[in-house]
């Protein structure tokens, strides 16, 4: 069926197990709307608010992509996987019983500001033409250039050993997976995302996001313009 194609900004709550890129095929082929885009995306494995904009608000997208994001984390110590997440197999197991709560926020604190940070393989950026994860998946590694992130906020919310939960708050391109890893790294036991939700990007906040498998038009053309 053809709709009358809007100019919207649409806030989802994007479940587990489905790309980014899903969200934005569906919504193109359920209303054919030509220009759908989204604002940032999030791993497979995450949940949480993904920004798509439609129309003309396409051209609005580089500048919500500049937006601070904020994020719900929880990691599991102990373990390590290649992918930084579930995706892949554990790799590595370490002893993680003597880690304290002072020892995690005075960790925490060691990452806030500005740094570095090398983008994991397990990522949908390209080299070559190809996405990382491709090379990754045959075994495969590439020289990644870090890049200046600034993690603005970090806060631990619950530690249940080897469980840790943590909000977040950090500029566009930080990766949580590799976070999480460099975590793991410092506290000598390895770390690996077992829960990942982003809850705010910029002004726009999860509270406000329409669920992926709810999607009507009705609630599409009522979204945020």
């Amino acid at each position: 069926m053809n709709y009358t194609e809007p100019n919207n900004t649409i806030l989802v709550d994007k479940p587990i197990h489905v790309r980014s890129t899903k969200v934005v095929y569906e919504i193109k082929k359920k209303y054919n709307f030509k220009k759908v885009g989204h604002a940032g995306t999030l791993d497979p494995l995450a949940t949480g608010l993904l920004v798509i904009c439609t129309g003309d608000n396409t051209k609005l997208i580089s500048n919500f992509i500049d937006y601070d994001k904020e994020y719900i984390c929880t990691m599991k110590l102990g373990e390590t996987t290649l992918s930084f997440d579930a995706e892949t197999k554990i790799e590595t197991t370490n002893d993680y019983s003597s880690i304290t709560v002072k020892q995690l926020e005075e960790t925490f604190k060691t990452f806030e500001g500005n740094q570095l940070q090398t983008p994991p393989m397990y990522s949908a950026l390209k080299y070559a033409g190809k996405p990382l994860y491709e090379y990754a998946r045959k075994g495969k590694t590439v020289l990644r250039s870090k890049r200046d992130v600034t993690i603005h906020k970090l806060e631990l919310i619950k530690c249940e050993l080897p469980f840790v939960t943590f909000s977040l708050r950090c500029s566009k391109g930080t990766y949580v997976r590799t976070l999480v890893h460099d975590i793991g790294q410092i506290l000598n036991c390895g770390a690996y995302v077992v829960e990942l939700r982003r809850t705010k990007v910029g002004p726009f906040e999860i509270e406000n996001a329409l669920p992926f498998i709810n999607l009507s038009r009705t609630k599409v053309a009522e979204s945020i313009s």
